[in-house]
């Protein structure tokens, strides 16, 4: 389950409960441009008619109010109505969005490039792991257009009636949670659809498989590379405690997540230990760590 930062834990897993199964708008080319004025003393041509115009000389006699109406002019044009216009913005099209698929390697490239690649990439872990700042800091530095999409941003775009975890988790905010899930999942395929890569960040623990890994792989596609980002506990509650506001836990909670978040090992995801790493540093791991999972993506 998603714990947004500065939130309470959602309730684990109860025993006996199996796992829940380049914008190129189009140029504007102006005419070419004529004088204006004219020179010398040489008459000024009136301006040609417009189209069926007809001269009051051609124009039949008014009728009687009694009379039938005329028939139309044989000159006069005739509009055929204009079809419905494509799903566009303005006038540049936008391809749909559909699930992400699995990124595609040559078999010529021993070790694929993932800066020179379109991807979508699920950055997991506790409050304090880093993960907004690498994400950010991965998607401003990468060589293709990258979006980053926070889900603990998403949820807070409820302002009236937001279902604030830190008041208890119930279905309410499980409700605004999924809710927010699947709104970065429309997002991430849309962007994905139109040629911008993806970095995703949420909080998902091990042993709530209801709101986990399943929800994410749905909403986005199986495409979507997951990470998981864990230093030590004493980082995480370092990091913690420069927090304020609602991002702030106390250092209780920030432990149990963080002994929560220890149940990725041993999953087959991709870990790394960003201890002693600084954000450059981790978002160069993260470099290596997806060159290895495109090459040979993970079971999850």
């Amino acid at each position: 389950m998603q714990h947004a930062v500065g939130s309470p834990l959602p309730p684990p897993h109860q025993p006996g409960h199996g796992p829940a199964v380049g914008w190129s708008p189009a140029a504007h080319h102006p005419g070419p441009q004529h004088p204006g004025a004219h020179q010398g003393s040489a008459p000024v041509p009136p301006p040609p008619p417009a189209p069926g115009f007809v001269p009051p000389s051609h124009q039949p006699p008014p009728q009687h109010p009694s009379a039938p109406p005329a028939p139309p002019h044989p000159s006069a044009p005739r509009h055929p109505s204009a079809p419905p216009a494509p799903d566009t913005t303005g006038h540049v099209p936008l391809p749909p969005g559909g699930p992400v698929g699995v990124p595609s390697t040559t078999p010529a490239a021993a070790t694929p490039d993932p800066t020179n690649t379109t991807l979508a990439v699920l950055l997991i872990g506790p409050a304090g792991a880093g993960k907004t700042s690498v994400a950010k800091y991965w998607a401003d530095h990468r060589r293709v257009p990258t979006a980053h999409i926070s889900l603990d941003d998403v949820r807070e775009w409820v302002r009236s009636g937001f279902a604030d975890p830190q008041s208890g988790w119930n279905d309410h905010s499980e409700a605004q949670y999924r809710l927010a899930r699947r709104t970065c999942g429309f997002a991430a395929r849309n962007f994905l659809a139109n040629g911008i890569s993806c970095i995703l960040d949420d909080a998902v623990f091990p042993d709530r498989p209801v709101v986990g890994l399943g929800g994410w792989k749905r909403h986005v596609g199986p495409g979507l590379l997951p990470v998981v980002l864990l230093p030590g506990l004493e980082i995480v509650l370092e990091r913690n405690a420069e927090r304020s506001g609602n991002r702030r836990l106390t250092d209780e909670e920030v432990a149990r997540i963080h002994g929560r978040m220890a149940g990725w090992y041993g999953s087959g995801l991709p870990i790394i230990d960003n201890s002693q790493l600084d954000v450059p540093q981790t978002a160069q791991v993260l470099d290596d760590v997806l060159a290895r999972s495109i090459a040979s993506p993970p079971t999850w």
